[in-house]
């Protein structure tokens, strides 16, 4: 056998082991980790991730509060663009990027494909050049969450993001880095956030959403636990995990979940499933098959389109009708009397389930339907979305609130647990504390 042949042997050999080595590596962690709260100091409840993103001169994290958009189409965020970027020019305590021309593919991919649509924002043009650069910068549109209204924001090479990696049970000491590209928006796009969130983060189906940059070692599994309570976080987990609240340590919340299947909308990046009916203690209010379902973390309480919110409300009054009536509170239209002369009671009324596909039901218990507006009166958490409302349902957050919901893109599925208070745990149950 020829030298010639041996070396060649020996090489692919060795490439062969070092594609297996590869193959079989397991990081040690299953997820990466991120903290979520509850902010009521806006016109309406929002829920924020905290991440780490690099500053200064690169040696320094600033963490940074981004209300979480299930829907949003890419990230965008308060930031300062500078094209002559280097360590010491940018201010203390502030994200600095550098600008993306307009001239650059991500400009035009963005602005046409992966864009907000929304008809009422007006189209952006070339933006301007930025002193001593010579290139045009790249607007694109963004819609504030809270208020509804159109801006611009300046498409840029993002910094790192960084995060906690996870097995599940505990935050481990590994951190976890994406570089996605984002939008940077002046201070005053986010005067009507809530109080140090600066920035929305998109974790739709995007490709310039946080997902996609997440992949690699992680699989394309989301798992979102948005709390009910300001004081503790709930959890938000990426990756092929499984998941343990305290205090039912050896659990997997996996055990809890039905699932069913995500559905694609032509218009959106967000998340949909397919409800058949609604069904209020064993009567059944029958949809069209499919009926198209959206999930929102930004809208408050779950809409529902005009024919449908008069049937729920009207059978809801039957089942409820030994509780006193009270004078609805804007935006509900079921309001209860709540007012006792002794201890206060907390009412109790039937799950409403949403039957989707197989049979399959997502119950949401008192907890999730009902909200105490003031200390007297209690209302039903569904609101009329119009004669016309498209999608036909959208599952709003405070029916989302100690749900465990998980957005598994590898098998395109929805996973939920319906209440996590009946398994005697809650989403603010995650234990942060880093594993020794």
């Amino acid at each position: 056998m020829s030298l010639l042949i041996k070396l060649t042997i020996v090489v692919v050999a060795f490439i062969s082991h070092e594609h297996e080595a590869i193959a079989q590596f397991q990081p040690p962690y299953t997820s990466i980790v991120i903290p979520v709260s509850k902010h009521i100091d806006a016109a309406k409840p929002l829920y924020s991730a905290k991440i780490l993103t690099v500053y200064e001169d690169y040696t320094q994290y600033l963490p940074l509060n981004f209300l979480i958009d299930i829907d949003a189409p890419f990230i965008w965020h308060e930031c300062d663009l500078q094209w002559n970027h280097y360590p010491g020019s940018c201010p203390p305590n502030t994200l600095c990027n550098y600008p993306i021309s307009c001239e650059e593919y991500q400009c035009e991919d963005v602005r046409t494909t992966y864009s907000y649509d929304n008809p009422s924002c007006r189209p952006v043009n070339k933006g301007p050049t930025l002193p001593g650069w010579g290139y045009c910068t790249c607007p694109v549109t963004v819609v504030n969450p809270v208020t509804g209204s159109c801006g611009q924001a300046l498409l840029s090479y993002d910094h790192e993001y960084t995060v906690s990696t996870s097995d599940g049970r505990n935050v481990l000491s590994g951190l976890y880095g994406a570089y996605p590209n984002a939008a940077c928006a002046p201070s005053s796009s986010f005067e009507s956030f809530p109080t140090n969130v600066t920035g929305v983060m998109a974790l739709s189906t995007s490709p310039y959403a946080l997902p996609t940059y997440l992949n690699g070692p992680l699989k394309s599994i989301m798992a979102l636990c948005l709390p009910s309570t300001l004081s503790v976080p709930g959890v938000l987990f990426y990756g092929n995990s499984s998941y343990y609240l305290l205090p039912q340590s050896d659990v997997d919340v996996k055990s809890f979940l039905s699932y069913t299947p995500l559905l694609k909308h032509p218009y959106s990046f967000g998340y949909f499933i397919g409800v058949n009916a609604i069904v209020i203690k064993k009567r059944s209010i029958d949809l069209l098959a499919n009926t198209t379902t959206k999930l929102s973390t930004i809208d408050p309480y779950t809409t529902l389109r005009t024919d449908i919110y008069n049937h729920v409300v009207r059978r809801f009054s039957l089942v409820t009708k030994r509780i006193p009536p009270a004078e609805p509170i804007a935006p509900f239209g079921l309001c209860f009397n709540t007012s006792t002369k002794g201890p206060k009671v907390s009412i109790k009324v039937p799950d409403i389930d949403f039957v989707l596909e197989e049979g399959k039901k997502w119950s949401v218990s008192t907890g999730n339907s009902i909200k105490q507006v003031t200390e007297d009166v209690a209302c039903l958490a569904f609101v009329d979305g119009g004669a016309t409302s498209e999608p036909a349902i959208v599952i709003g957050t405070y029916q989302f609130e100690d749900n465990f919901l998980v957005f598994d893109l590898e098998k395109s599925r929805f996973g939920f647990s319906s209440s996590l208070l009946r398994k005697k745990t809650c989403c603010a149950s995650f234990n942060f504390t880093m594993a020794t």
